[in-house]
């Protein structure tokens, strides 16, 4: 935003505004449009912010991303390394369920081999992944995890069960059954 008019940086904002209510409401499938006409700006001025659909959500789940960024730093220095990548996908579940749209935001991300974290993209899933790399890398070395997780399996877990609850009643309370299932298994140990 360096370097913007003030006018330019009102709209931006403006923009932003709008549509984190639109997301809320609407989730991933917000009108871009309807964005538009409520924060008084054209349709191109809302292209000319962000370009795309993916833009636009990605600016607004940011700070809900950065949240979890500094969640995985702060798991990091646990001592239990199997309980901090639990509790970090545990936190992203959760924040799937609640941020509207954030899992279908997350799901426009299929794996790459580029380097995560910023210098291998901005995007809410890179971001993620290099934040939470280093607590799937301890979970690995102290085989505490299975051999060949990678965070692309992690996030599409967290994003399928986001998904698979966000029109129950209680979204949440089924996410987190979901969530225990799928870290305990279908068996009881024995």
């Amino acid at each position: 935003m360096t370097g913007q008019r003030s006018d330019a940086r009102r709209n931006y904002s403006r923009i932003l505004a709008v549509a984190e209510a639109e997301v809320a409401r609407h989730g991933a499938a917000a009108s871009l449009e309807q964005v538009a006409r409520t924060a008084g700006v054209g349709s191109a001025t809302v292209r000319r912010h962000f370009p795309t659909r993916q833009a636009l959500l990605e600016a607004v789940f940011q700070e809900r991303i950065q949240v979890l960024c500094e969640r995985a730093d702060e798991l990091t220095r646990a001592d239990d390394s199997r309980a901090a990548l639990l509790d970090w996908l545990h936190d992203l579940v959760r924040y799937a369920v609640s941020a509207r749209g954030l899992a279908d935001a997350l799901t426009y991300e299929p794996p790459t081999d580029a380097p995560a974290g910023p210098a291998g993209g901005h995007s809410c899933g890179a971001v993620l992944e290099g934040a939470a790399t280093l607590l799937l890398r301890r979970a690995l070395r102290d085989e505490v995890v299975r051999p060949g997780v990678t965070f692309h399996d992690l996030l599409t877990l967290a994003v399928g069960i986001a998904l698979a609850t966000e029109h129950h009643t209680e979204p949440a309370v089924q996410a987190d059954r979901l969530f225990t299932l799928t870290v305990e298994g279908l068996s009881p140990s024995r």
